[in-house]
């Protein structure tokens, strides 16, 4: 199958590479792309095709790996150039804007959810679908590094799985970092790292490998909890912890580009910082 792949971004780029390992013809599109991006898809054996109406011409099936807040966006400009082919959104998005994004692509929109790093190893990476051509594209992958599942439930299902593993994995991540920060804006860290040795062994452990993990991340993520918060809203349960996890990681997103990740002071004073200000 010929495949446009947008963006290869970390994740988009391991997804190129198990595409090309199993025959299919991937292209990318260059305008407006950063030299590590061009760097990341010559990796992956991804050939350029310059700008998104040509990569769309003789292209069988577009998939979309983007930042959440950009979904809606790009699935539009994709429909605005005509293309009939299908539609694969595996972004971190709500089931309700997947179905925003259904109202696009109609029955050629394949839902997706994608849980795990990027896939160079096995076993670790898996590719949720959902849609009535959600079989077809799972079976693209069939024996590569991503372990794509079709599954049932119509579109909205894949991204109700990614929605309900990541409130519980970021959405913890972000309540942790901020229990430090708050400890530490009152002077008992010593007295909490204490406590939790006594009745939450390896908690403090894991809080200091969590600021390290998540701060090169953390720009990504504020658009996720979002999109987490939208779904709790919209399943009638309260949306406030995902909002304050959104800004926990808007806090972070200058810490983008901390060489290995930032140690957890720098995290913690990232977060208090904006408090200081204010």
């Amino acid at each position: 199958m010929t495949v446009v792949l947008l963006h290869p971004g970390a994740m988009g780029a391991s997804i190129g590479a198990a595409l090309t390992g199993n025959g299919h013809d991937v292209t990318w599109v260059s305008a407006g792309r950063s030299e590590a991006t061009r760097e990341r898809a010559e990796r992956a054996g991804l050939k350029d095709a310059g700008y998104l109406a040509e990569a769309l011409a003789d292209a069988e099936m577009a998939f979309s790996v983007c930042p959440p807040e950009a979904a809606v966006e790009l699935a539009t400009q994709v429909a605005e150039t005509g293309f009939e082919g299908l539609y694969v959104d595996a972004n971190a998005v709500s089931p309700a804007t997947a179905r925003r994004i259904e109202g696009l692509h109609g029955k050629c929109l394949v839902d997706g959810g994608i849980i795990g790093p990027p896939a160079w190893r096995p076993g670790v990476t898996r590719l949720y679908l959902s849609g009535p051509r959600a079989e077809t594209v799972a079976a693209l992958f069939e024996g590569s590094l991503m372990d794509a599942r079709a599954i049932d439930g119509g579109v909205g299902a894949a991204s109700a799985v990614k929605m309900c593993y990541a409130a519980f994995t970021k959405g913890s991540s972000a309540l942790l970092l901020g229990i430090r920060a708050v400890a530490e804006s009152n002077g008992v860290t010593d007295q909490l790292l204490a406590e939790w040795d006594i009745s939450q062994a390896g908690l403090g452990a894991r809080s200091a490998g969590t600021a390290k993990s998540t701060s090169p991340k953390a720009w990504r993520f504020e658009g996720e909890m979002l999109e987490i918060a939208s779904t709790f809203a919209e399943a009638g349960l309260p949306d406030q912890f995902h909002k304050a996890a959104a800004e926990i990681y808007s806090r972070m997103a200058g810490l983008k580009h901390a060489e290995g990740g930032a140690d957890l002071d720098t995290v913690i004073g990232a977060l208090l910082q904006r408090h200081d200000t204010e």
